[in-house]
């Protein structure tokens, strides 16, 4: 049988473990996953978020080794993407006397196109409450952190911030708790949730920051990943660095090549950054999923990209990767576009106009080799670093 687990008097983790996910969103989850969700048992009882769908039964049933489901007076959904609201349907079958708690407006609107309008929607703002008993909810509507109609939820009895997808990782794990699984492991997976899911909306992070800022932390609870006790501090201070998009001086070469002049290229534009005394990562998008390169990105700010030119464009792997990366829309970014051709520079021109779509400063015109190198390579690389280092 599957049990709840208390993480404070009365209230207990009741998600799911999604053991074997490994693909989410476009990034690779090579920890898998969990979609928590928690119960408060006080004179009134309430349910913050529910699950992905097939994770219903699984919480259903932690559910109910505490109470049963039927007793559920609230259910607070502060997020209306399917990996959290997908069991809803299910949670309010088992528990039909129950309020869907929900932010007003995009929140109201997303719960009812996925679900109809059936259920019964109680529709809350910033700084309103919900009494249960000796526990008060307070409610703040965090706005694109990292969908319209993002909330998070506070229990100032048991000072637990339940902060959905802010502060999450996606990470499968037996242990509940941060200082449980090590401090290193949890700040890596949540660098990479950061980078591939919350990255764009930095300026709304830092709202959402300002807006809990007074809150008394014994806790956070996020939607994915393991809770923060021991380490609140570190992971608070770790996304107010991350949202103030002020990278650091480090470097991140990505590439592709077909007969490796483009290749020998990205290895000297490593070199001169090294002889700069830059640190970097030089990464063949080839061996390297996008997402653990926007994860290296996310505290990088340069960011060099090579292709060779095939079939009078750049590598379809390389348009991958800057597609993606112009999704994400890291700010502060200086950039350098490289490659090799042989008719003509297709490659790394194209290179050049996606880092500028992206809003990338470029200081220099792409460096572009015909055919083989011809031994000058690393002589135009590192001029061409030297110029970055100025911006």
């Amino acid at each position: 049988m599957l049990e709840a687990i208390e993480i404070v008097p009365d209230v207990y983790w009741v998600g799911g473990i999604d053991w074997n996910e490994r693909y989410f969103h476009g990034y690779t989850t090579e920890r898998g996953s969990t979609y928590n969700a928690y119960l408060i048992v006080d004179e009134k009882v309430a349910l913050i978020d529910t699950c992905k769908v097939p994770f219903a039964d699984d919480l259903l049933e932690r559910v109910r080794s505490v109470v049963d489901p039927a007793r559920i007076d609230y259910i607070v959904s502060n997020h209306g993407e399917p990996d959290h609201s997908g069991a809803l349907p299910r949670v309010v079958a088992a528990a039909p006397n129950a309020r869907v708690v929900v932010g007003a407006g995009k929140g109201e609107e997303i719960l009812r196109a996925y679900y109809g309008d059936g259920l019964d929607l109680m529709s809350v703002k910033t700084g309103d409450e919900l009494v249960l008993g000796e526990r008060t909810l307070t409610f703040v509507q965090t706005p694109m952190v990292h969908w319209p109609d993002n909330m998070v939820t506070y229990d100032a009895f048991d000072k637990v911030l339940f902060s959905n997808d802010a502060f999450g990782q996606h990470l499968a794990t037996s242990k509940r708790f941060d200082d449980e699984v090590g401090l290193p492991e949890v700040l890596l997976q949540a660098k990479k949730y950061y980078a591939n899911i919350v990255m764009p909306y930095s300026r709304q992070v830092r709202k959402a920051l300002d807006a809990v800022e007074g809150l008394d932390l014994a806790m956070i609870a996020p939607s994915h990943g393991v809770i923060w006790r021991s380490h609140v501090g570190d992971i608070l201070r770790e996304y107010a660095g991350w949202c103030a998009n002020e990278p650091d001086e480090a470097a991140v070469v990505v590439y592709d090549s077909m007969w490796h002049t483009t290749e020998a290229m990205a290895k000297a534009a490593a070199e001169a950054f090294v002889e700069r005394g830059v640190p970097v990562r030089l990464l063949d998008v080839k061996r390297n999923h996008i997402s653990d390169i926007m994860t290296e990105v996310l505290d990088a700010k340069y960011i060099a990209v090579g292709s060779p030119t095939l079939n009078n464009s750049m590598m379809p792997t390389v348009a991958e990767f800057l597609c993606y990366f112009k999704g994400l829309a890291p700010k502060g970014r200086v950039g350098l576009a490289f490659g090799s051709y042989g008719w003509a520079p297709v490659g790394p021109n194209e290179v050049a106009a996606q880092l500028e779509a992206a809003k990338v400063a470029q200081p220099v015109e792409p460096v572009t080799r015909q055919w083989g190198d011809d031994g000058t390579a690393q002589v135009a690389m590192a001029e061409a670093v030297a110029a970055l280092a100025q911006v």
